[in-house]
């Protein structure tokens, strides 16, 4: 019988034993290991876009994954404008893409959420080829993770004080008519008198702390433009979005 040399067999018992580790769960020293079966995964229940705002998906790769002088960033995904993937976090584990902010009252926003990075200096429409690989991954995503499809939103949308990401030029339209994210049908009638536009917004998740910049993030999104002060149009949209007899969401999570 052939015998299969030690040299060999070291790697394949060493790759045997790491994936061991991964599968075994975290104990407590502290506490008697009683395991329940009442338990799955976390799951994020929210998608945060955002654009890079830099020269290359390399530069991006370096940033995501280095020490910057602001400190650590990283993604879950970030997709090259020719629709090329690349995942440098695990769905399950805790990317640092979000920063301070909140939504439809979450306040950590990396605990819940999958952050996707595109390429795109901010000022430049997205091409059609990375739209399209988004896409794809977000049906893969909302589908694998059970991830509301409305829950997909910008990383103004959170922090609208903060970012301008992914800016009035992302095809959030197109996003919706694929089935993801918010969308007002296009014969929404105007609002009725005396409609709350403040109560709409927080409907929908916004924060109000800063009511200016949250109208700024929601113009963006759903005119493509900014602006402070909200118009008809505006209230037609949040009143097609969440009229005000919709319950509140939760205060914290």
């Amino acid at each position: 019988m052939m015998r299969t040399p030690m040299k060999l067999l070291l790697p394949v018992a060493l790759v045997a034993l790491l994936g061991a580790c991964a599968q075994t769960p975290s104990r407590n020293p502290l506490a008697t290991w009683v395991p329940s079966a009442n338990q799955d995964l976390r799951r994020p229940v929210l998608i945060v876009i955002h654009f890079t705002q830099q020269d290359s998906v390399q530069q991006s790769l370096d940033t995501l994954r280095g020490r910057n002088s602001g400190g650590p960033v990283s993604a879950h995904y970030l997709i090259g404008a020719d629709g090329r993937r690349f995942q440098l976090v695990s769905d399950e584990r805790r990317a640092w893409h979000a920063g301070a902010g909140s939504w439809a009252g979450w306040r950590d926003i990396n605990s819940v959420s999958i952050g996707i990075e595109l390429d795109n200096d901010g000022s430049t429409p997205f091409a059609a080829a990375q739209i399209d690989s988004l896409l794809v991954l977000l049906e893969d995503l909302c589908t694998r993770l059970r991830i509301p499809r409305t829950q997909i939103i910008g990383h103004q949308d959170m922090a609208p004080t903060r970012k301008p990401d992914p800016g009035p030029l992302f095809p959030w339209q197109r996003l919706a008519e694929a089935g993801f994210g918010r969308w007002p049908a296009a014969d929404a009638p105007p609002a009725p008198a005396g409609f709350d536009p403040w109560t709409a917004l927080r409907l929908i998740g916004y924060p109000l702390e800063d009511r200016a910049a949250t109208v700024r993030a929601f113009r963006n999104h759903y005119r493509g433009q900014g602006g402070e002060a909200l118009d008809a149009e505006d209230l037609r949209i949040l009143h097609a979005l969440a009229p005000v007899d919709l319950p509140p969401p939760a205060a914290s999570h």
